[in-house]
C-alpha cells in the first residue's frame, strides 16, 4: 500500500519561507521515522502535529531518516510556510513567528503524542538561511552506539540506551577491523536496499568508524558519514562485534565490502542504543552549492 504524500500548498506566486526545526526524540514508541500507514512513526506525528496547527497538510524534510527504536538528539527537518502563514503564528501575542511556532507545535505534539508525549522535543524553530535543505544541504551525520560486554557494568536504569553483550570485546580488533572501509565505498553489503527507490545507491563517504571503552566500561561507538543507507550503521556495528569477540578474523569486514553482497552474516546490532547525535552543515553561503552537489552526486551514481 502506497503512502499517500500531502498536497504542496499554493504559495501564489512561487514564494515560501523554508523554516527550520531542530529535534530529539525517544525512538522507542516509533517504527522508525518514515510515514507507515497504521504505525507510530516520528515523521507522522510531526506532520499531523504541523496539520492541527496550520490547518492543511504539511510535508516535511528530514536531514536523516532513522530505523525503528532508534533515536536523535540532533535531527533536522525543515518545512515550507507561505508568508502569510508565517506571520499569522504569533497572533496577537508579542513573541516573534519563530516562538510563536516553537511555543504551539510544543503543544500540539503533546495532545498527539498522548500517552508518548515528551517523546518528540522541538528545540528549535527558524527561518532557514538561503539555499538550506535539511537533507541535500548536509556535510555529514554522526551516530553514537554504546555496548556494555562485560555483566559488571550491565546497569539496569541504562538498560534501554545500551546492548549488554555477553561476550568480551578486544578494543583493538575492533579499531583494525573497522579501519579499512572508511573512505568513499559501496557499503552495498552492510546496507539493505529501500524498495521503490531507482535512484538509490549504497556509495557512501565513511569519515569515522571507532570504538573507545569509558571511565564506566561502556564501549562507545562513533560512526560518522556523509550519509546513510538504510540500516548501514547497525550493520557495522553487529560485524564489527563478531571480529571483536573473536568469531571472525580482523580481515572480515574487508572481505565482506570487497564483497559488495548482503547476506545472513549480515547481523544488525540491536537498534535501542543507537543515536543520531549531530547533522553538519556548511556555511550559509555554502548551503546551495552543498544541496546541488548533493543532488548531482545522487542522479551520477
Amino acid at each position: 500500500m502506497s503512502v499517500k504524500e500531502p498536497t504542496a500548498p499554493d504559495f501564489g506566486d512561487g514564494g515560501f519561507f523554508r523554516i527550520r526545526l531542530e529535534l530529539a526524540y525517544d525512538g522507542a514508541p516509533f517504527s522508525g521515522w518514515a510515514v507507515q500507514p497504521g504505525r507510530l512513526t516520528v515523521q507522522g506525528t510531526l506532520e499531523q502535529a504541523l496539520a492541527m496547527l496550520l490547518r492543511r497538510p504539511v510535508r516535511t524534510t528530514v536531514a536523516g531518516r532513522t530505523d525503528a527504536g532508534v533515536h536523535a538528539r540532533g535531527q533536522v527537518v525543515h518545512i515550507d510556510l507561505a508568508e502569510s502563514e508565517w506571520l499569522a503564528l504569533a497572533r496577537r501575542s508579542r513573541q516573534s513567528p519563530a516562538e510563536a511556532l516553537l511555543r504551539r507545535l510544543r503543544g500540539t505534539l503533546s495532545r498527539v503524542l498522548a500517552e508518548h508525549s515528551g517523546a518528540i522535543v522541538v528545540h528549535s524553530a527558524e527561518l532557514a538561511a538561503e539555499g538550506f535543505d535539511a537533507r541535500f544541504s548536509a556535510l555529514w551525520r554522526r551516530y553514537s552506539y554504546r555496548i556494555a560486554d562485560r555483566p559488571a557494568d550491565w546497569d539496569p536504569t541504562r538498560r534501554q540506551l545500551v546492548w549488554w553483550h555477553k561476550n568480551s570485546l578486544d578494543l583493538e580488533l575492533l579499531n583494525q577491523a573497522a579501519l579499512p572501509l572508511l573512505g568513499l565505498q559501496d557499503f552495498r553489503s552492510f546496507c539493505k536496499p529501500r524498495a521503490n527507490d531507482a535512484k538509490a545507491t549504497t556509495v557512501r563517504q565513511l569519515q569515522k568508524f571507532s570504538f573507545l571503552r569509558g571511565y564506566d566500561g561502556v564501549i562507545t561507538v562513533t560512526v560518522q558519514a556523509d550519509a546513510f543507507c538504510h540500516n548501514m550503521v547497525r550493520a557495522l556495528i553487529g560485524s564489527a562485534v563478531q571480529v571483536g569477540a573473536a568469531e571472525q578474523p580482523i580481515d572480515w569486514l574487508a572481505e565482506r565490502l570487497a564483497l559488495k553482497s548482503r547476506d545472513a552474516k549480515s547481523l544488525l546490532a540491536p537498534a535501542h542504543p543507537l543515536i543520531l547525535e549531530e547533522v553538519a552543515y556548511p556555511e550559509d553561503s555554502e548551503l546551495l552549492g552543498r544541496a546541488e552537489l548533493t543532488r548531482a552526486r545522487r542522479d551520477r551514481l
